[in-house]
């Protein structure tokens, strides 16, 4: 009778990374989970940050149209945005996360400095773009609007450039999940803190802008001004959170479940159960050296099977 005498400290690498192939393939696809969600945060972070580069200008939060500002209502109000556009006003105006850009027609002609902790205050720009000496008066509903923008802005600046921090190390630690699970319990961790600020920051633009949106529209009898959001940055910053949350459930169910190295090798766990068979059967060539028989072949109308 051949005993298997293999021990936990006699399994081989192949065997132990056989044992974890379910785990390091969760880990390595968090890690991309997290390096998938820190290219779509840089492409938020560099949005509308350049007037040379149509790509970087076509991603924006919001963009106001303010082509025809003055109303049909008003009499004569071509002549009026004419007279609005030779004072310094620009077509339109594109909100990123560090600054604005502005244009004429479809094309964007100027950015504004980049600054951090930046909002968009349109009352401030309309006015210093203007001629000296001339003004414009915003209806209530925008300037209303305006005291959330300038509190959730900056919100929604500092979270997007945590989370943007918080991703490369999170991509670049994750697979030390594979080796043990105490590992899981810090990664955890911190990959909750990236999700959550990344989650936060987009859910704050959204409700920010979809507000502000509905505050402009509301005003149209005053002031036509139109709201377009912009569907790059947005679909940007949710594939980023939709990524970072994914990868944060991942190292979560790590801490409890899927066989870790360490688990192999001090005979915890087995891990899968093909990897188990060099050392849970005698099939193979054990510690003593002893081979199993060949098994007798079964006949079937004189026939060997």
């Amino acid at each position: 009778m051949v005993t298997d005498t293999t021990t936990p400290s006699t399994i081989s690498h192949a065997t132990v990374v056989h044992a974890i192939r379910i785990r390091r393939t969760f880990a390595y696809l968090s890690s991309f989970l997290f390096l998938i969600t820190l290219v779509f945060l840089i492409l938020v972070e560099i949005g509308c940050v350049s007037a040379n580069r149509p790509v970087i200008a076509s991603i924006y939060f919001i963009k106001l149209d303010l082509t025809n500002i003055i109303p049909r209502s008003v009499p004569n109000f071509r002549l009026v945005n004419s007279i609005a556009r030779t004072l310094g006003l620009h077509d339109f105006y594109q909100v990123g996360l560090w600054n604005y850009c502005a244009g004429y027609g479809d094309q964007v002609t100027e950015c504004s400095k980049p600054q951090k902790l930046y909002w968009f205050n349109p009352v401030e720009i309309l006015l210093s773009e203007l001629l000296a000496g001339a003004s414009i008066a915003l209806p209530s509903q925008i300037t209303d609007a305006l005291n959330l923008v300038r509190t959730a802005s900056r919100w929604m600046f500092a979270l997007f450039l945590t989370g943007a921090c918080l991703t490369l190390p999170t991509a670049l630690l994750a697979p030390l999940a594979i080796h043990t699970r105490w590992a899981s319990f810090p990664l955890t961790i911190l990959t909750f803190l990236t999700a959550f600020t990344t989650t936060v920051a987009s859910v704050i633009a959204t409700a920010m802008f979809l507000i502000f949106k509905s505050a402009v529209q509301s005003a149209a009898e005053t002031v036509n001004i139109q709201a377009e959001i912009g569907l790059k940055m947005f679909v940007f910053m949710w594939f980023a959170a939709g990524a970072a949350i994914l990868g944060s459930l991942i190292h979560c169910a790590q801490c409890c479940c899927c066989t870790s190295a360490r688990d192999v090798r001090t005979g915890r766990r087995k891990g899968r159960r093909k990897a188990c068979r060099p050392f849970g059967r005698a099939s193979d060539i054990g510690a003593t050296g002893a081979e199993e028989k060949p098994r007798a072949r079964r006949r079937w109308m004189g026939r060997s099977v």
